[in-house]
């Protein structure tokens, strides 16, 4: 019954663009089951990347992450270099979540709970179920519910491990490294973009 109910939530939701209030566990079902229906698809790996990315672009706040990840340095950057560092965010973004996720063949996330922190984040419980190749894997999922009729992805935290903050890790090494010259962190994200 459940299940028959998020499925009705989920075709809605491509169909609307607007559904009042959506809540941060079934924002994150739906989103989970659309991306495991296309990852079932008989479609190309490049076809998949390609639909991934768009998924993402609709639930991810990107912006939001992009901006996290670059800590402190970017109170010390111009409106350009903000607006050039988004952009090669983005590609970086896109790339890397798509091309990981398009490893998978049909990845089953069962969401069990949810947790809401205050009017602006809600974090959400669930279960990636475990198969031959890996065992079960706990994924929080950090929900930005200050628009409450669009719901946003803003980190996942994997076994305790977020990747926001991972990234933010990086990302300040490499800028470390290079005396906090922006350009090196442009050239590494390029790079990785580029591959």
């Amino acid at each position: 019954m459940i299940k028959k109910l998020l499925s009705i939530i989920f075709i809605l939701n491509l169909f609307t663009n607007n559904i009042a209030a959506l809540e941060a566990d079934i924002f994150v079902q739906s989103t989970v089951n659309r991306a495991s229906e296309l990852l079932s698809e008989n479609i190309t790996k490049e076809e998949k990347i390609e639909k991934l990315k768009m998924i993402a672009k609709d639930t991810v706040d990107i912006k939001g992450i992009g901006f996290y990840t670059l800590g402190a340095t970017r109170k010390n950057l111009s409106d350009s270099e903000k607006k050039e560092y988004l952009e090669k965010f983005e590609d970086y973004f896109l790339k890397s979540f798509s091309s990981r996720l398009a490893e998978y063949t049909n990845p089953e996330i069962d969401v069990y709970g949810k947790e809401v922190l205050n009017k602006n984040y809600t974090i959400v419980n669930s279960t990636l179920k475990a198969t031959s190749e890996r065992p079960e894997i706990k994924i929080d999922w950090r929900i930005y519910t200050k628009n409450q009729d669009q719901p946003l992805i803003r980190d996942l935290i994997i076994e305790g491990l977020s990747l926001a903050r991972t990234q933010k890790e990086e990302f300040a090494s490499v800028l470390s490294s290079n005396d906090g010259d922006i350009n090196a962190l442009f050239k590494t994200l390029e790079e990785f973009s580029n591959k």
